[in-house]
């Protein structure tokens, strides 16, 4: 049953489980079959969009990364390569595959009993992150209760944020009633709320470097689509500089800036195709609502490629990568070489570009401070994930001594809490499950008055 699940979710994928799930629940909702459908194709269309264009951009960007790490001539232990290994890991062990059908009960049941007002089964493809961690465990400990334990918790975790964090993705990224539930993504909600505070208390939120602002002030040469080129220049520049006496790096070059300008100017326009599918399921819900007096709000989880073209956050994520190169050869006691993921930057930020408005300036901060811990993250469990990985058949690299993701195997909240199961020990243990126990109350009973902060504080007009 469980291998039958994992082959349906790999033949199909997100674009096509997803509209499923949106035409299923739009019939459930009363909605016309003909624009069921409609909303279910538009979603579709949406998630194939995203991923065709996000596929043709990263190997024109790719080459021009791995040329800068080369350039830094480092030669660190530990290489990253990239979050495919850790997905084959996740599928790879009984215990991960376990939890793929027991995180789908889970997640289903937590919904339907009102516990949570995600639905997150619709973005079942991205369990393999607590599956990653969960079978690490289970390999390193052989025991079975206390991978499930760990899995189970940070599901309870991620689902806890993605409640905190879900009006404000919606609201900034302009998809109704959807938000993003990827473990290694809403996890950073925690840091991202935290740092933007003391950044809006130290007068950063004054910096205003946003893309609506910037267009204001620079015109023409501030628009979204020029600032990709001239940032895609830049980046083509940074990983070509060694060999500028050659026709091939000055087309190289070229080509990643107006790549970048096409992410730019064609991401919208496919994000409005797909914010369109959720308007039938939005007004369903409030018309369902209003009939019957009761209010629920809830959000449907999508992919995070949705957010992945947004001006701030691949702006951002484009200006972190340079970043984090020189901050993996100067911090002491990092050991990690970033490179098959940095491309993937713009995925985790997300959370911090939605907490923060949009303000380029506060996340390029709260990026730099948050990559820098993956670092450490990795540094620590690479050893482990390198073992693991080698005893399910992943190939290690030729001259990689270690390896592990970077954007996936660096979560800093999820490999703390692997840590602590690692241990074994059962107050840590138990003291994980108190603070998820204390946030629980404190964030159900306060919600309402978290959320409206998120909404309202940050930019100063």
């Amino acid at each position: 049953m469980l291998n039958l699940l994992s082959k349906i979710m790999d033949a199909f994928g997100a674009a096509i489980i997803v509209p499923v799930f949106i035409f299923v629940i739009a019939i459930f909702l009363k909605v016309k079959p003909k624009r069921a459908f409609q909303a279910a194709l538009n979603a579709g269309i949406g998630l194939t969009g995203f991923n065709m264009l996000i596929g043709a951009y990263t190997p024109i960007v790719t080459p021009v990364v791995n040329r800068m790490v080369n350039h830094t001539g480092v030669n660190l232990r530990i290489l990253d390569t990239g979050w495919q290994a850790t997905s084959v890991v996740a599928y790879s062990t009984q215990v991960g595959m376990i939890f793929l059908g027991l995180g789908l009960i889970l997640q289903l049941i937590l919904f339907l009993l009102k516990f949570t007002n995600v639905f997150m089964p619709s973005d079942l493809w991205n369990n393999y992150s607590f599956m990653l961690w969960g079978s690490m465990l289970y390999i390193v400990t052989k025991n079975m209760f206390l991978s499930i334990a760990l899995m189970i918790l940070a599901n309870l975790y991620t689902l806890l944020f993605t409640e905190v964090v879900a009006k404000r993705w919606s609201t900034y990224y302009g998809y109704p009633g959807t938000t993003i539930s990827a473990p290694h993504d809403v996890t950073q909600v925690p840091f991202a709320m935290v740092v933007d505070w003391i950044l809006n208390k130290l007068g950063a939120n004054r910096v205003k470097w946003n893309p609506e602002n910037v267009q204001k002030k620079l015109g023409f040469m501030g628009e979204p689509v020029t600032l990709g080129f001239i940032l895609g220049l830049l980046l083509g520049l940074a990983g070509n500089f060694m060999r500028l006496n050659k026709m091939a790096a000055w087309g190289e070059i070229a080509t990643v800036g107006i790549a970048t300008a096409a992410i730019m100017a064609i991401f919208p326009k496919i994000a409005g195709i797909f914010a369109s599918a959720f308007t039938s399921i939005t007004d369903a819900t409030k018309k369902s609502a209003k009939s019957s007096g009761k209010d629920r709000e809830w959000y449907l989880a999508i992919n995070d490629a949705a957010g992945y073209g947004e001006p701030a956050t691949l702006l951002t994520g484009l200006l972190l990568i340079p970043i984090i190169l020189v901050l993996a050869i100067v911090l002491p006691g990092n050991e990690t070489l970033p490179m098959v993921d940095l491309i993937a930057i713009p995925y985790i930020i997300q959370p911090i570009i939605a907490i923060s408005k949009g303000n380029v300036f506060k996340s390029l901060i709260s990026g730099t401070i948050l990559l820098s811990l993956n670092l450490y993250v990795i540094t620590a469990v690479a050893p482990i994930f390198t073992e693991v990985a080698k005893s399910v058949g992943v190939s290690i690299p030729a001259g990689a001594l270690l390896i592990a993701s970077f954007v996936v195997l660096g979560n800093y909240f999820l490999g703390g809490l692997f840590l602590i199961f690692l241990s074994q020990n059962p107050i840590f243990i138990g003291i994980s499950v108190i603070v998820y126990l204390i946030l629980l109350v404190v964030i159900k009973r306060y919600k309402n008055q978290i959320v409206d902060y998120l909404e309202k504080t940050g930019e100063i007009e």
